[in-house]
């Protein structure tokens, strides 16, 4: 593994116009769909298989497993959604990739639909993101125009319609089967499942939905060979990703590295913490997944290191945090973003999110008792697991892992009376390893 940036799909950020088709096929774009037309789908699947890729939506499920799962014998039509629906909190990595080069996903898109036999593809973008709906349209228009998409792509014979869909702007519509539902037109809530989307996806056909940069990383795949993408990152943990890092950081931004790449190594080349302060808490994946302190600064931002940590790497949104930050706020803050997103359909969820805000809200005014703090841990028990999809699981997941490692932080609500960070507190709280 190495321990430099790899720009592969952020490559060609820094180009004149690199959202333009006259600039991507200056850099060799296109070039992957003949290599992949020499092929056969099977043979596409395999590569994707043997390179180790897998899903960069945050599950981390094999990508060219998923593609295999899609029965031909199915006389149904094939399709391929990709899910931009990107809205995880901290989470930016889809969105600039789409405005700064939104035909790497097109090509992926082509490439990835071959591989399955689909005819028709979507991607599905979130609708506040207005001016990527735009770009992303435009390059798919020239597309058609250049003969990378429509009908005989490039004298192979294959056929392909490509739609760009604006969805909503609901947070659960990021869960797959929620997307396929709002894709059809009807209200984003999770489905049951079985059957699966391999099966029955959208319009009841087999339907393979992966994430941007998952599809987006296929071209590369083709082009280079499987050893090449195989040969970054870990043993387990193929590949490179776009690491997103924000929060009190110097130099916030997207940072494409391979897989196993610690915090610390990324924060160096982000120019450190902002000037004064230093680390006390951070995500590796988004809200959604467990909190790491500054003792997990080493651990390989890999799938099993980061598991084995106690978090989830997610969609890589790492988002740090000084000492200055209050953890119960933040915490708070997510909740109720989560409390606000979750569709209803399922109990534990819907009412679990909301009593959570509610003792949330209060201990972080400094009411209640150290009870309370079981009380938090005892009704994300409630959730976690019996909710019908992941937002629910997603939820607890900073309010538990905040209570374990920032349990003081709490109980000093409890003390003052309210936020210790507040600068009206009559006493300042300095937390473990922060200066006062």
């Amino acid at each position: 593994m190495t321990d430099t940036l790899t720009p592969v799909l952020t490559d060609n950020w820094d180009a004149d116009r690199a959202w333009t088709l006259a600039s991507y096929e200056e850099r060799g774009g296109y070039a992957a769909l003949d290599k992949a037309f020499a092929m056969t789908p099977d043979d596409v699947i395999s590569t994707v298989k043997d390179s180790g890729l897998r899903g960069r939506g945050g599950a981390g499920f094999p990508t060219g497993m998923k593609w295999g799962f899609i029965p031909q014998d199915n006389p149904r039509p094939k399709y391929l959604v990709v899910n931009a629906d990107e809205s995880e909190p901290g989470t930016c990595k889809d969105i600039p990739l789409m405005m700064a080069s939104p035909h790497t996903l097109v090509e992926g898109v082509i490439v990835s639909s071959y591989a399955i036999r689909a005819n028709t593809a979507f991607i599905y973008v979130r609708g506040e993101v207005l001016h990527v709906i735009r770009r992303l349209q435009r390059a798919v228009q020239e597309a058609y125009l250049a003969g990378h998409l429509g009908k005989n792509i490039h004298g192979s014979g294959y056929d392909l319609d490509l739609i760009v869909h604006a969805g909503a702007g609901a947070y659960i519509c990021g869960e797959e089967t929620a997307l396929l539902e709002g894709l059809e037109g009807r209200r984003g809530q999770p489905r049951l499942r079985p059957p699966f989307p391999a099966v029955a996806g959208l319009y009841a056909s087999p339907t393979v939905i992966n994430n941007v940069e998952s599809i987006a990383s296929v071209p590369s795949i083709i082009t280079n060979g499987a050893g090449w993408f195989a040969g970054m990152g870990t043993e387990k943990s193929n590949g490179f990703g776009i690491f997103s890092l924000s929060g009190h950081v110097t130099r916030p931004g997207q940072y494409e590295a391979p897989l196993g790449i610690t915090l610390r190594e990324l924060i160096d080349l982000a120019g450190g913490m902002r000037e004064g302060h230093e680390l006390k808490f951070w995500t590796p994946g988004g809200s959604s997944t467990p909190l790491l302190t500054p003792e997990h600064l080493d651990v390989p931002l890999d799938f099993e290191s980061v598991g084995a940590a106690g978090s989830m790497l997610g969609t890589r949104a790492l988002q740090l945090f000084d000492e200055t930050t209050c953890v119960v706020r933040a915490v708070l803050r997510w909740t109720e973003f989560y409390k606000h997103e979750s569709c209803g359909k399922c109990t534990p969820c819907r009412e679990g999110t909301w009593w959570l805000t509610q003792t949330l809200a209060r201990l972080e005014k400094g009411q209640g008792d150290e009870a309370d703090l079981d009380l938090l841990l005892d009704q994300c028990d409630n959730i976690l697991g019996r909710s019908f999809c992941a937002l629910g699981d997603g939820a607890t997941s900073p309010i538990s892992s905040s209570i374990q490692h920032f349990r003081d932080e709490y109980l000093a609500h409890l003390t003052h009376g309210g936020c210790p960070f507040d600068p009206a507190a009559s006493t300042a709280f300095a937390p473990v390893g922060a200066s006062a």
